[in-house]
């Protein structure tokens, strides 16, 4: 077991700076060598399109709306955790929050993590992550690795398989009692094992907590005949998807987090350490499109995003594409919403509530693209307690209205979801049911 790293826990967009300050979700104080570190990265990000933080000074960075956890070369340990409440708020229910928000992008069903597991847990996202990994390798090797024949060619003092006459010609003198043979070799050296093998490995190696070390210890020695993987990408485009390997699909997920292979979400360095990193707006967008998928009555076609028109025509080609989250369609009527990962204020009619001006440009040309300028559709925000339901809808004109509706992050329920969704017209297939009991009956098309 290594020294335990500091770790400092912030929320979305907190400030980190080197001076001693009261520590507080809003602001805490890191360490020059891991202020240097949060510097580089961004300025990584910031090449590739996106913004980790917002550096001030010397001493000072702001951070954006990524969520999870970083570790530095130095050993500290920073936990971002989700910004849902203007005001106040805890570190474990905002700890939950992510993971259930986690859970969806993964698209891993809630009952298999069970409600103690989101709720109880209270750790880093890194190490709710490993324990669930090690808990799904567990049950995954009570019930047995999938094995393989894998041919081997080798040189032996005798017999065995087919005789090589090609090579066992070519023999050098001194060597004529040693054969060349062919044979196959039943064991569990396969693609998806060699994977499981290497995040374990990772696993034991990053993991700060004395029970997932100790079932990480237990594992590697079930594990023993198995090579780590040395090609990752390759591993996981051969992973099999046959009915023999059925068992396998709980693991993968956690396997693909770990190993940094799924979505271009998590990021890697040359130290020691596991860090994954998410996009608030992406974890939200894909939570809302996780309850959609089970609220929506039968025969409602959902594109998310919708990718099929553009803004205008250039030279003969389309340009400018417009992808709205979701696009709903059911017979002739059409509905477009959109997610934005922001906290609005009902109350604040002054600065317009917080709502951009550029989201209603926005919204603006996927209602005439994609509704032909009539119908209703929806802005979609974390609900707060300054934005408990939906306002009053926003007129472009006499046939095309928009409304801002609140999404329940923290419902009870998992099919308590969006506010005012009776304003749209969409068909749901919990009216007039009981919401628990809804199953998943939207035909849905990622696109």
């Amino acid at each position: 077991m290594t020294r335990r790293p500091k770790t400092v826990q912030v929320r979305e967009h907190a400030w980190l700076c080197t001076e001693a300050v009261a520590p507080t979700l809003d602001c805490a104080q890191i360490s020059p060598s891991a202020f240097d570190y949060l510097c580089q990265l961004s300025e990584r990000f910031s090449r590739s399109g996106a913004r980790l933080a917002q550096v001030e000074g010397r001493q000072r960075l702001k951070l954006d709306n990524y969520v999870g956890v970083l570790q530095t070369p130095c050993g500290t340990v920073v936990e971002i955790v989700p910004k849902h409440h203007a005001e106040g708020g805890s570190l474990p229910e905002a700890r939950a929050l992510l993971r259930k928000l986690l859970l969806a992008l993964l698209d891993v069903p809630a009952r298999e993590v069970g409600p103690a597991a989101l709720q109880l847990f209270d750790a880093p996202l890194s190490e709710w992550v490993m324990q669930q990994f090690l808990q799904a390798l567990d049950v995954l090797l009570g019930r047995g690795l999938r094995m393989n024949y894998m041919r081997v060619e080798e040189e032996l003092p005798f017999l065995r398989g087919q005789l090589n006459l090609n090579a066992q010609l070519r023999q050098p003198p001194g060597k004529g009692h040693y054969f060349h043979v062919r044979h196959d070799l039943y064991g569990p050296d396969r693609p998806e094992n060699r994977l499981l093998k290497l995040a374990l490995e990772r696993v034991r190696q990053a993991t700060q907590s004395p029970e997932n070390w100790r079932l990480a210890q237990e594992l590697s020695v079930r594990l023993h005949e198995v090579p780590p993987s040395r090609q990752v990408t390759q591993d996981f485009r051969a992973w099999g998807t046959d009915r023999l390997l059925a068992h396998y699909r709980a693991v993968k997920p956690w396997c693909e987090l770990i190993l940094q292979q799924h979505m271009p979400l998590a990021i890697s360095g040359e130290h020691q350490g596991l860090s994954l990193l998410f996009p608030m707006e992406k974890l939200f967008e894909r939570y809302v499109a996780r309850w959609l998928r089970c609220a929506l009555a039968s025969g409602v076609e959902m594109r998310a995003p919708a990718r099929s028109q553009s803004l205008c025509m250039h030279d003969g080609a389309s340009i400018f594409q417009l992808e709205p989250d979701f696009f709903l369609t059911q017979g002739g009527r059409r509905w477009v919403l959109d997610t934005k990962w922001k906290l609005l204020n009902a109350a604040d009619r002054s600065s317009k509530y917080g709502l951009s001006q550029s989201d209603f440009y926005q919204l603006y040309a996927y209602g005439q693209k994609y509704m032909g300028g009539a119908g209703c559709m929806a802005l979609i925000y974390p609900q707060t307690e300054q934005f408990p339901k939906p306002l009053e809808p926003f007129h472009f004109d006499a046939r095309l209205s928009l409304w801002v509706l609140p999404f329940m992050l923290e419902a009870e329920q998992d099919m308590e979801g969006l506010l005012g969704w009776q304003y749209l017209g969409l068909p749901l297939a919990c009216e007039g049911t009981e919401t628990s009991a809804v199953p998943m009956m939207a035909t849905v098309l990622e696109g």
